[in-house]
Parts: structure tokens; sequence; C-alpha cells
């Protein structure tokens, strides 16, 4: 499942190439994305700033409360339960990026793989592409958004049994303000080229790394 993914346009940039009004001007991000932190969203005609992952609160064994947890990741046979069900009804969203990482070796020394989608013949250094996503107003954190993940398919099965669903710039509008039934149609694998970077770089990063 995807808990790292990288965006290093800013948001004046995504706003232009998604045509959405800029409402996350004046917002700082990093050029990598982990659950809990803020991400680019375009939902409703507007780009937004907004928390990624849902946020789960659980019972600790005293029988309090624990800290919520955000759930970064709606898996595509699970977007008909109840915690999921109204967001992928009523506010699916564009998540924009320039790649998703996963994790790669043996545990104590695994690595990150990155992985994006070309852009034609004029590629230019980190394409900018979008995921599927749904979203809603928490208690919690205010907006918050989680990436669809889908049976993975060709090369990028070879790194992870899931990945994201990639959109295709004809099906953003659709993907948005389809009805559920025609929604789930593109909760599919990826069919088109990937990019696959295999790194050295360690999953995990010790802070101020």
């Amino acid at each position: 499942m995807c808990n790292l993914y990288r965006m290093t346009k800013n948001a004046d940039e995504v706003a232009k190439w998604f045509d959405a009004i800029n409402d996350a001007q004046g917002r700082n991000f990093g050029s990598e994305v982990y659950p809990g932190y803020p991400g680019l969203v375009v939902a409703e005609g507007k780009l937004q700033a907004m928390s990624w992952g849902f946020p789960l609160s659980l019972k600790g064994k005293s029988g309090k409360m624990l800290k919520p947890k955000p759930v970064n990741n709606a898996r595509t046979d699970k977007l008909k339960s109840f915690f999921w069900r109204d967001s992928f009804e009523n506010r699916r969203c564009l998540i924009p990026l320039t790649g998703w990482a996963e994790a790669q070796g043996p545990k104590g020394s695994m690595t990150r793989t990155w992985m994006s989608v070309p852009d034609g013949e004029n590629t230019p250094e980190e394409p900018l592409f979008a995921a599927a996503g749904v979203w809603r107003v928490s208690d919690e954190w205010g907006p918050v958004y989680s990436m669809i993940m889908t049976e993975a398919a060709g090369p990028a099965a070879q790194v992870h049994s899931r990945m994201p669903v990639i959109l295709s710039p004809d099906d953003f509008a659709t993907w948005q303000t389809a009805t559920p039934q025609v929604a789930f149609d593109f909760c599919r694998a990826w069919a088109g080229p990937l990019v696959i970077d295999a790194t050295d770089d360690p999953w995990f990063r010790k802070k101020g790394t």
C-alpha cells in the first residue's frame, strides 16, 4: 500500500494543469507526502490543502480512546463499507502527484522504489499525474483525503501487490461527478506505461536527513 508519494510542483503549477481555482496559495508542503501530513487535492473545482488520511480512533487496552491514526489508503474492495461508502458516493477527488514509492528488500534494510507515469514524447523531469481519491471533513483534522488502491498489474506488480488508481486526464471530470456505479469502473490498474526507479535510498530515514 502507498505510504509515501512525491509532489514536486508548486500550487500554481498544479492548479493550472488541472484548470482548478487555487485555494492553496500560501500553504507550505514538503515534496514528499506522508500519512497525516498535508497534501494537495483537487475537489469541487478547487485545488485545496487537506491532510492525507481519514482519522480512525480505536480503544486501547484500558478502554480509553487512543490518538486517531490516518487511514491513507482506501482499497477498492472496501469502498462499499461504512467507513468509505459516503465519501466514495458523494466526495471523490483527484490527488496530484509526481511519483509514489513502495518499500522493497529485506526487513531492516528496505529501500525506496519510485513509480511514475511518463508524459509522452515531451517528458519533463517529473511529469504530473493524478491518482483517484475520496475526501471528507473530519472533526479531528478538518478536510482529509485518502488514496484509492487497487490490485497491481504489469510492471507495478513486480514491486507491490497493490497500486494507486491512476486516472487519465480525459477521465478527471467523470471520476468526480459520475454515479458510484460508473466511478467504480475506473478503480482498476493503470494500463499505460510506468517508469520504475529502484533506488538505494533507505525506506526509513533518520530525522534531519
